[in-house]
Parts: structure tokens; C-alpha cells; sequence
């Protein structure tokens, strides 16, 4: 599965094509579904172009971007930067009025399981987000309901590309008794890298203006749908270069 995230906690201020507003989510959707994206993953933004988790800019978002890929699992983030305190994104959860497929619940954050509580009564999905470099992986192991999550995502951060793989293995290895599937990922300069180790280990993987603002030959990406191609094709030589 090749998920596209098509805007994460950036700004207009680093990149002028990230999309924000519903409809440029849906047309960015729509884009990059064409090329070759399977899930998809936004931030919805406020009126100030910040994430929020207010019900009106999700419902907004998740309608306009279901309208654009009938079908296509939709999901967003719950990360506390956009509210800070547990009790109050999960009460916002519990107001939403039109429920996305999936959302992620970053596992170093404080007050995830209170988070991850509240998706599972509404019946959304969950990603457990599990950032390298952080006690997430156990946190999220110790937790009595981690079988019940929809995904893992294995979280590379911070790395460089020289670490990004080491760091990539290190942390598959602490997940290695998630009874769950395992979405790999990077960003900035290890979202190709990682992208690829997942490709070679028949991992779910994403790609998208949220992970790097590049492609992998260095190129400015133009839109989220340059990088699902570039990882369509990235995917394809790694099946045809691994034995299995």
C-alpha cells in the first residue's frame, strides 16, 4: 500500500504548492490517486492556514477530498500540536461530525491512549505513529488495546540518509511483536532512503509533500502526484531487483 501525505504541519511559507484549503486537498488528492496512491493522509488547516482538529475544517476536508477519490480511505492527524492537551483533542474527537476512515496518534506525545480511546469509540481507525528516537515503540506495546490499531507507522526521524536505514532497522526490530501492519516512512533528506528499505521489505510505505519536498534526484517535487510516480517507480525496481 503506497499512502500519499499531501500537506503535514508545513506552511505556504516553505513550500507555495502545499495544498490547504478542501479544495486544494481534493484536487491534490485526485492528482495523486491518478498516480498511483492508495490511502491518503492530510492536516486539516484552520482559517490561518494551522492544523486543527476542530470538527468543521475536518468534516470540510475529509468531504471534499472523499467527493474527489470516491473510495479511497481518508485520514488525518491528531498530533498535539494543533491541541496541546489530551483531554481537549479527545473531546474534540468526540464532536466530530463526519468521521474520517483513519487517524494517526503520535505514541510520545502525552495522552496518547487517551486519544486512541476516544477514535476507537467513534469507530475511526487508528495509526499508531511511532517516531524513532523516542520511548513510542514502547509505549505503544505496553498498551492493552495496541492489537485493536488499524497500522503502525514507523516513523524515521531526525536522521540523515546515512542513518536513515540503520535507524529504519532499528526500529522495525523494536516492533517486531506489533501484532499489526507496518507503514515505513522518512522525511526530508531519509524519506527516499527509507522509502526504498521499505519497498525491498514488501512494507506499506508513503510519500508526499508532508515527508520531503523533493525528488529523489533531488529536484524541487512539483506536486504530491511527482512523488507517487517517483515512488510507483521506486517501488517497481525494488520489486524486480529483490528476490523473493
Amino acid at each position: 500500500m503506497l499512502q500519499v501525505c499531501l500537506n503535514g504541519a508545513r506552511s505556504r511559507a516553505e513550500c507555495s504548492r502545499l495544498p490547504v484549503t478542501p479544495d486544494e486537498l481534493a484536487a491534490a488528492a485526485r492528482e495523486a490517486v491518478a498516480a498511483g496512491a492508495d490511502d491518503i493522509h492530510l492536516h486539516p488547516k484552520d482559517r490561518h492556514s494551522q492544523d486543527t482538529l476542530d470538527g468543521v475544517a475536518v468534516a470540510a476536508a475529509v468531504h471534499a477530498v472523499r467527493d474527489a477519490v470516491p473510495g479511497i480511505p481518508v485520514g488525518v492527524t491528531t498530533g498535539a500540536w494543533a491541541t496541546a492537551d489530551p483531554q481537549a483533542r479527545a473531546a474534540q474527537i468526540r464532536a466530530w461530525t463526519l468521521l474520517p476512515d483513519h487517524a494517526s496518534v503520535n505514541w510520545h506525545e502525552d495522552g496518547a491512549a487517551q486519544v486512541a480511546a476516544a477514535l476507537l469509540d467513534r469507530g475511526v481507525g487508528i495509526e499508531a505513529g511511532i517516531y524513532s528516537g523516542t520511548p513510542a515503540a514502547q509505549r505503544f506495546l505496553a498498551w492493552p488495546e495496541s492489537r485493536r490499531v488499524l497500522r503502525v507507522l514507523a516513523e524515521i526521524t531526525g536522521t540523515t540518509p546515512q542513518d536513515a536505514v540503520h535507524a529504519a532497522a532499528g526500529l522495525l526490530d523494536d516492533l517486531e511483536s506489533a501484532a499489526t501492519p507496518i507503514l515505513l516512512h522518512g522525511e526530508d533528506a531519509a524519506a527516499w532512503p527509507v522509502l526504498r528499505l521499505a519497498a525491498s521489505r514488501r512494507l506499506d510505505t508513503r510519500i508526499g509533500l508532508e515527508d520531503t519536498l523533493r525528488l529523489p534526484d533531488g529536484s524541487p517535487a512539483p506536486s504530491n502526484a511527482a512523488l507517487v510516480r517517483a515512488a510507483r517507480e521506486t517501488i517497481q525496481r525494488a520489486a524486480q531487483d529483490t528476490p523473493w
